[in-house]
């Protein structure tokens, strides 16, 4: 084997080593799906995620965030959890997933610095960029050309045995490495994802309108959530995993029992927080209360005011008529207008039933 692929060995069997349940590898050149991703800006489809609009000519140009850059390792962890989800109860919080445990971009960045310090053992002149979903990168352009996987209907990055319930993160180098193939798979006929969809976010197939996902609306929107979509919600609190629920690859198949399979990392555990916890609990939390108990948690990201207004919409979806005082507690003491706009929504809900 020549050197180049010798070192692309050693580096796909390391990241394996450290932890990694994917690895691939691609050339840094223009992102395949550039266009698409300016178009999709243009089409207003990012929302308020404005720092998508700043950073959108480094994202579809690799050389501006590492000038020489020719490759990328790109790697996946799976995060699906080994105990069931609770999300019929609607008197209970349903967060995403990946949101169970730690956070994932401290897990992830941790393990990549391990990979980057055993690279740098056999290139030590090399120069390099780690990022984790944090980027100025088109990160799921890079992993389906490395390999992990293929674009779903739903946008999620599919890996035909794994399904989608694992997380990217990708080392940026200014070396030259073997490549591996671009994925190739599809979904045939299956509109599960679009079907099941509360809001209809999926506005046409592998097209995602963020304004009306429920994970831009409980995270990323820091303003008030549209009246037209809060009795979508249900009582899913931070995040959403309905289009990968419904989809046939994360269904456990005998020819396919990894798909789903529970992650093996630790940090990805639930926490007891973020196990069904009851919906009049999380909004009696205080605002010290909250930063403890998602202390390394993903949950941070929609902050205190964000993450009570999340919760008060819940409530309201309930059907929980006990709640009632608790909301009234609450709107009592609360000063932020926006929260206290989502108190009083939950309490004119719960009063129609």
């Amino acid at each position: 084997m020549s050197e180049r692929a010798d070192i692309t060995h050693a580096i796909r069997q390391q990241a394996h080593e450290v932890g990694f349940d994917l690895v691939g590898f691609a050339p840094l050149e223009t992102p395949a799906h550039a266009d698409f991703f300016r178009h999709w800006l243009q089409q207003g489809y990012a929302g308020e995620m404005h720092y998508l609009h700043r950073t959108a000519d480094a994202r579809c140009a690799p050389q501006q965030v590492l000038p020489g850059a020719k490759s990328a390792v790109v790697v996946g962890l799976n995060y699906a959890p080994a105990v069931p989800m609770v999300t019929d109860d609607p008197t209970r919080g349903v967060f995403a997933r990946y949101a169970l445990g730690d956070d994932y971009h401290e897990v992830m960045t941790h393990w990549l610095q391990q990979l980057l310090e055993f690279i740098r053992q056999l290139r030590p002149d090399c120069q390099a960029k780690i990022y984790v979903d944090a980027g100025p990168v088109l990160e799921r352009d890079l992993a389906w050309r490395a390999g992990l996987g293929w674009f779903g209907k739903n946008t999620m990055l599919i890996h035909t045995r794994r399904g989608s319930y694992f997380l990217v993160g990708e080392i940026l180098l200014d070396i030259e490495l073997e490549y591996d193939q671009p994925a190739f798979g599809g979904c045939g006929t299956c509109t599960r994802c679009i079907d099941a969809c509360p809001t209809g976010a999926i506005v046409a197939p592998y097209v995602l309108d963020a304004r009306r996902c429920i994970s831009y609306l409980t995270i990323e929107l820091r303003g008030s959530i549209p009246e037209e979509h809060r009795s979508q919600l249900g009582n899913r609190i931070f995040g959403c995993d309905i289009c990968q629920e419904v989809c046939p690859f994360n269904q456990p198949r005998s020819h396919a029992p990894e798909r789903a399979a529970p992650t093996r990392e630790p940090a990805f555990a639930p926490r007891e927080i973020t196990l069904a916890p009851k919906l009049v609990d999380l909004l009696r939390m205080r605002e010290e209360e909250f930063r403890t108990a998602f202390r390394r948690s993903p949950v941070k990201r929609a902050k205190w005011r964000g993450f009570r207004r999340n919760v008060a919409v819940a409530i309201g979806n309930s059907r929980q008529a006990d709640a009632i005082p608790t909301l009234q507690q609450e709107l009592a003491q609360e000063t932020d207008p926006m929260v206290r706009e989502h108190l009083e929504w939950a309490l004119d809900r719960l009063a129609e039933r």
